[in-house]
């Protein structure tokens, strides 16, 4: 997948994005204050920021927060959600070329996007832009396939209805690569549990901000919805069904 896809790819779903795609538990930044000894006076460089997710997270606790995201319908998608905050700007970059000067940061913070970018490049520049003992803390919300009938339904959904959803899946970096990318550097990990409750409009776009959901128009979009509306009613209780995540955080100095 070339990397003009994975940064264009979102571009025709940022309002599904924005209303339905799920936030981040507060333990996160609990656990980046009280184990790595972040404080609110680090300048944060949120890097492939998307719509603004996890910046907000951090502007809400007191950061002053440089989101750099490289798709224009994204970026301004965040500027204009979170333009009433004075300690934050948007900038048009990437992992590689964040376009951020030399040692001008003291956390990178990368939510939901380390899949898309390219490790040994994103490496390098990281390096560059931190500051001495900087620290980059990279995490995702993981997607539980098991456990429930309604999770397990969906797995099932994506993998019959999405375009190129096993390709998507297996981007997602295990434990012990991202130690590896860490290397020396590392300096801990974390899970914590998450989860959105969610109606069937929610339901529904929070399938559609996905980038392997086939849109209007597509042969495999009113099936897909159908069989969504079908697992829906089957399992929903008092109009919502549980969609689980576990969190996942490392964190590491660049060596």
């Amino acid at each position: 997948m070339s990397d003009l896809h994975s940064t264009a790819r979102f571009s025709d779903r940022v309002d599904d994005y924005v209303r339905y795609r799920p936030d981040y538990p507060p333990a996160l930044i609990e656990w980046l204050q009280r184990e790595q000894g972040v404080d609110a006076g680090w300048r944060v460089a949120d890097v492939g920021a998307g719509t603004g997710i996890s910046s907000k997270m951090f502007l809400d606790a007191g950061y002053r927060v440089t989101a750099v995201e490289p798709n224009a319908p994204m970026r301004a998608a965040a500027e204009r959600w979170l333009q009433g905050y004075e300690n934050f700007d948007a900038i048009d970059g990437s992992a590689d070329a964040t376009g951020l000067p030399d040692a001008s940061v003291d956390l990178i913070t990368v939510a939901q996007a380390f899949h898309w970018f390219d490790q040994e490049t994103t490496r390098r520049e990281f390096a560059r832009i931190l500051r001495p003992r900087g620290l980059a803390a990279i995490w995702w919300n993981s997607r539980r396939l098991t456990g429930t009938r309604f999770l397990e339904g969906y797995e099932a959904l994506l993998q019959k209805f999405g375009t190129d959803y096993a390709s998507v899946a297996e981007r997602y970096t295990d434990d012990a690569r991202m130690r590896e990318w860490f290397g020396a550097g590392f300096r801990g990990s974390a899970r914590f549990e998450h989860a959105q409750r969610l109606d069937f409009e929610a339901l529904r776009g929070r399938l559609m901000s996905s980038s392997y959901a086939p849109q209007a128009g597509h042969p495999q979009h009113e099936p897909m919805l159908h069989a969504l509306g079908e697992l829906f009613d089957s399992c929903a209780e008092r109009g919502t069904v549980s969609f689980d995540y576990d969190t996942r955080i490392f964190a590491g100095h660049m060596a």
